[in-house]
């Protein structure tokens, strides 16, 4: 059994080969618009990262012309002052990512920039001259003269330094901003002198999400002018046209796990006012229309909503309702123009445009999808056992019929500050389509903590993990078992990150609830994650809200390896060898827990070369398919010990 299905729905073969549009800009004419295609590689040949190509659109003819194909771009802009488009890209492995330039009416790209290490971010100035870019620290450690160095574990780690220079002069040496630590955002204030930037104190994952800091500095970065009066957790930044203010994306304060409130703030002594403080919703991203009016995009449960507030909180007002397609970012031109990329139950992110009130699709990347036959998908509500309203989404069978009783697959998000929107579902780790081709429910619930209805309900999980947050999706799975839809027997779970906490802990603690469980990169033991991820500050900021050695008992009793004795539940465990979050030893601990303390079917699947999640084509297949072949034996079929350790992929082609 490959996990194939021989329905017109979809297979793993198509999630493989499906296509998005990921970055957006419009043309400054609002004519055009931009945007990158990711193209993934096919996984029977190449096992690499998907490509991101250079399109340009026509908005009113909806025709895109292909620009850049041979190297992966991101990073795209329209430069002021210059008909031209720029992008960073490198052409072979051995060269740093460089800045890159082509004209509007086509041609080959030219590099116009380049530095000793890979340029990470840039911002050109109005003048269209004076760039702005992010590049890691040029300076080395000296080598040792010993033919063998160890490794030091976070000491001498390279800086993300900053950097000014001016593309009209010939041979101009980069100035370096004079601001120690790393350096994640740089945007020009609208007269050219001066420079917004987002600063972390260290390289450290924990400090790229826990203590950035908003500086305003001189144009060459010698001076600082004004520090933001903030806390917590960053997202983007970016000027009013005047430049007397800035918008900021944030955490309302430091124990807030997301960046998703809207604040607006004085350039002149960096206090701060947050707009809309209650509102039940998750900004998503800000642009400014002018000085006083900023439009938005906010999540909004599981939809998305568009619109516009002005400076002082007030005049809220929505442009594109949660009747539209899920939108995901926009792009607009003070005129009006405006673009999004947006997905719906029916396709993945493609290229909108504004038309009145409404959001109309520009591309259509996968045009084989039209012919697919796909699960109807529906937004499901449910209380949790304390009365508290939760929402989810449910994709059905494909050829669902009514009074039948059918398995189901529980997905679970990871964060757990995130959330499902009612759009696209279907990915190499998120079954979907994929399961609904091959007569499944997948049910994917936005458990209390998740993202998108306001800063109480993101915070409503801390300091209880795997606690009142876990039990929310077993009241929704008895939901769905409790009206006629579901086979109780054969319910399976699945998830990454803290979804595989939470498919750790459904396949030992609430294992009498689950036949069958897919665990990625997920915790099993909260005491020694601690010890190995990269962000232990976040874990208590955010989530845990009290130290470890306070209470080492109650973080064990949170652990799937605790329960792992009386696991009943067939569980296989993937992980990255690679992860630095969530250490593969989590794995490791779940794996010989069960097989040491019970008969339980359990297996551990390693990725090598792979992090948090696989990026790899060939892995991301390989897991799909292993994935539903494991569901397909302890949902569907007459289990026996395990499936085969091998994949059959006799027949299978990506056109």
């Amino acid at each position: 059994m490959n996990g194939q299905s021989s329905s017109r729905g979809m297979t793993p073969l198509d999630v493989a080969k499906t296509e998005q549009v990921d970055e957006i800009a419009v043309s400054p004419s609002g004519e055009k618009a931009i945007y990158t295609l990711r193209v993934p590689a096919n996984p029977l040949k190449e096992n690499k990262p998907a490509s991101h190509h250079l399109y340009l659109a026509d908005l009113a003819s909806g025709n895109s012309l292909p620009y850049v194909t041979t190297m992966s771009v991101s990073d795209i802009a329209f430069r002021p002052n210059h008909n031209t488009i720029t992008f960073l890209g490198h052409r072979s492995a051995d060269k740093p990512t460089a800045l890159f330039e082509i004209s509007l009416n086509g041609g080959e790209a030219q590099k116009i920039f380049s530095f000793p290490t890979p340029i990470a971010g840039y911002s050109w100035a109005s003048d269209g001259n004076h760039l702005a870019y992010m590049a890691a620290d040029t300076t080395r450690q000296e080598d040792s003269v010993l033919p063998y160095e160890p490794e030091i574990y976070e000491e001498n780690l390279t800086q993300r330094r900053g950097y000014v220079t001016n593309l009209s002069k010939e041979g101009h040496q980069p100035h370096q901003l004079q601001v120690e630590g790393s350096i994640y955002q740089m945007h020009w204030s609208p007269e050219g002198k001066r420079l917004a930037i987002a600063v972390a104190p260290t390289p450290h994952v924990d400090d790229y999400y826990m203590h950035q800091q908003v500086l305003i500095t001189d144009h060459h970065g010698e001076k600082v002018h004004t520090q933001v009066d903030h806390k917590g957790k960053l997202g983007h930044i970016g000027w009013s046209p005047d430049g007397s203010k800035l918008a900021m994306l944030a955490g309302a304060d430091i124990h807030d796990p997301i960046a998703g409130r809207l604040f607006v703030i004085s350039a002149d002594d960096g206090s701060t006012t947050q707009l809309q403080p209650q509102l039940k919703q998750k900004f998503e991203q800000f642009q400014w229309a002018d000085n006083n009016t900023l439009y938005y995009l906010t999540s909004k449960g599981v939809w998305s909503t568009y619109g516009r507030i002005n400076t002082d909180g007030m005049g809220m007002k929505t442009v594109v309702d949660t009747s539209g397609p899920s939108i995901n970012s926009f792009d607009r031109l003070s005129a009006g123009t405006t673009i999004f990329t947006a997905s719906t139950p029916s396709h993945p992110q493609e290229l909108f445009k504004l038309d009145g009130n409404e959001a109309k699709r520009v591309t259509n990347s996968n045009p084989w999808l039209d012919q697919k036959k796909l699960g109807k998908q529906k937004v499901v509500k449910w209380n949790g056992n304390d009365g508290t309203e939760l929402q989810g989404i449910l994709v059905y069978p494909i050829n669902y019929q009514k009074d039948k009783k059918y398995p189901m697959i529980t997905s679970v998000h990871g964060g757990p500050e995130s959330h499902y929107n009612n759009g696209w579902v279907t990915g190499y780790s998120d079954a979907g389509q994929v399961g609904a081709a091959q007569g499944y429910f997948v049910f994917y619930p936005n458990y209390r903590g998740s993202t998108g209805r306001g800063e109480t309900f993101a915070k409503s999980s801390q300091a209880d993990m795997a606690g009142a947050e876990f039990d929310d999706i077993v009241a929704g799975v008895d939901e769905l078992v409790e009206v006629g839809l579901v086979d109780s027997a054969k319910i399976g779970v699945t998830g990454g990150s803290y979804g595989g906490y939470a498919t750790g802990w459904m396949s030992t603690r609430y294992t009498d609830r689950f036949a069958a469980g897919v665990m990625f990169v997920g915790i099993s033991n909260n005491i020694s994650k601690w010890g190995t991820s990269d962000i232990p500050e976040e874990l208590y900021l955010v989530h845990a809200r009290e130290r470890i050695w306070e209470d080492y008992q109650s973080f064990l009793k949170r652990s799937p390896i605790y329960y792992a004795g009386q696991a009943d539940t067939p569980l296989l465990i993937m992980a990255g060898k690679q992860d630095t979050r969530v250490d593969p030893g989590q794995s490791y601990e779940l794996y010989r827990h069960i097989k040491t303390r019970t008969d339980t079917p359990v297996r551990l699947v390693l990725y090598p070369g792979e992090g948090h999640g696989n990026a790899n084509a060939t892995a991301q297949y390989d897991y799909n398919l292993r994935s539903m072949r494991w569901f397909n034996e302890y949902l569907k079929g007459q289990p026996k010990e395990r499936p085969d350790d091998e994949l059959k992929l006799e027949g299978t082609t990506v056109e």
